[in-house]
């Protein structure tokens, strides 16, 4: 299963024709079987929301938002 799963990826790499890709996901078990194929494929993964706030947000998100929440207190930030 995992090598058909792992040919099916590069299957998909060659039709895309580009060395980089990321596939996103809202899974956690998705995210960390996808992950077991980095090496092999060069894929990477990712969370889809985590994209999202780096999009909105920039690449700093999450130590600001960690530093919001240790200067204001997580009330604060979360209203």
């Amino acid at each position: 299963m995992r090598y058909r799963k792992q040919e099916e990826i590069e299957k998909g790499l060659k039709k895309l024709n580009s060395d980089k890709v990321k596939i996103l996901t809202s899974c956690p078990a998705c995210q960390q079987g996808l992950a077991r194929y980095n090496d092999e494929t060069g894929i990477e993964t990712d969370y889809i929301v985590v994209e999202l706030a780096k999009y909105h947000l920039g690449e700093n998100w999450g130590m600001e938002f960690v530093d919001k929440v240790q200067k204001d207190g997580v009330e604060r930030v979360l209203l």
